[in-house]
């Protein structure tokens, strides 16, 4: 992401699970020999901390080209643009976000990568369409004219519903990205892990109301 606090990505984890190369087990002992022999092949990976002062760039590369990046951004961030809340999209790393996840070799990354790269295929192809313009090159208003018609599935019409399916997965790579990044925890009324000064202060007592708990000794 964009910040070097929390560059590393939500599935970092999967680096390790798939960057890493099991040993092969110690093959049996040679004749005589009391000691097993060692193992034929030296592991090409092996588990280690994660250097978090620099960009994790996961194991795999990434599938998407820089048009359908533009494309991408451009998306991203009128679903959740900057304002008074928060930055935009773009602006704590969700494209780079649903790239690395497209691109994860896995069955669900996969089908996810096949319907957010044809997606962008048929926005920009719907962009050509109405205005012989890539979706990055319209004005907001054009951008959110397209989207309005295909942000909800149910209410599509017949030739916006394969737009519609992919704008409902879209968002929610959108929203997983987001919302996973530091700077946007206080939307939410999170504040994460905030030392308390002095003494302990107690339950609050509006919580201890709530629960009915101001009898119990």
């Amino acid at each position: 992401m964009s910040e070097e606090s929390t560059t590393l990505s939500r599935r970092h984890a999967l680096k390790w699970l798939t960057g890493t190369v099991a040993a092969p087990m110690a093959l049996s002992a040679a004749p005589g020999e009391t000691e097993p022999a060692p193992p034929a092949h030296v592991a090409r990976y092996t588990m280690h901390d994660p250097d978090y002062t620099k960009p994790a760039t996961g194991p795999w590369d990434r599938v998407m080209t820089p048009e359908e990046l533009k494309t991408t951004t451009a998306l991203a961030d009128l679903i959740l643009p900057k304002d008074a809340l928060g930055p935009a999209a773009s602006e704590v790393g969700v494209p780079e976000f649903i790239n690395e996840w497209i691109s994860a070799p896995y069955e669900t990354q996969r089908e996810d990568g096949e319907l957010v790269r044809g997606g962008l295929a048929w926005l920009n192809t719907e962009s050509f369409r109405r205005h012989e313009k890539r979706f990055d090159e319209l004005t907001l208003d054009q951008q959110g004219d397209i989207a309005d018609d295909i942000c909800d599935l149910a209410k599509a019409k017949p030739d916006h519903r394969i737009g519609a399916a992919f704008f409902a997965k879209f968002r929610q790579l959108c929203l997983g990205g987001y919302y996973t990044h530091s700077s946007t925890w206080k939307q939410l009324g999170y504040v994460g892990n905030v030392s308390l000064g002095g003494p302990y202060p107690g339950v609050p007592q509006d919580v201890i109301e709530k629960y009915g708990l101001q009898d119990v000794a």
